[in-house]
């Protein structure tokens, strides 16, 4: 039997927080939410996600930044990291270049979500 995969979404946004993760445990996932990038780093280590959407327009510590930070960290390098954000297409593909993490998920479309949720914690994303 396959365990249940857990997924954190951090976003300042809450009502998009909720609605985010109603969707995606109607799906089948563990979600954990988290509301702004300060602490999401000891979170990822005691959770041990297998996907992290992440938020891009945050105050004070953009998804971006927290992005390198994690990245940079031996303990959550590993964690795959997704941008989840309203920003467009262009400039999340750049940023996703730039940053070096799995991908990104447009806001909005609730199709997308679950289509590129799936693949990204499928073996195939790897």
């Amino acid at each position: 039997m396959e365990r249940t995969k857990k997924i954190i979404i951090i976003d300042d946004d809450e009502r998009h927080l909720i609605a985010t993760k109603e969707l995606l445990e109607e799906e089948g996932y563990e979600v954990i939410t988290h509301k702004n990038a300060f602490g999401s780093t000891n979170l990822i280590r005691e959770v041990q996600p297998d996907l992290v959407l992440l938020d891009v327009n945050m105050p004070a510590l953009s998804g971006e930044r927290l992005s390198s930070l994690l990245l940079s960290n031996k303990i959550t390098k590993h964690v795959p990291l997704v941008f989840y954000s309203s920003n467009d297409e262009d400039s999340l593909r750049r940023s996703v270049s730039e940053y070096g993490v799995k991908g990104y998920i447009c806001k909005g479309d609730i199709f997308e979500l679950k289509r590129k949720v799936a693949y990204y914690l499928s073996p195939m994303s790897e």
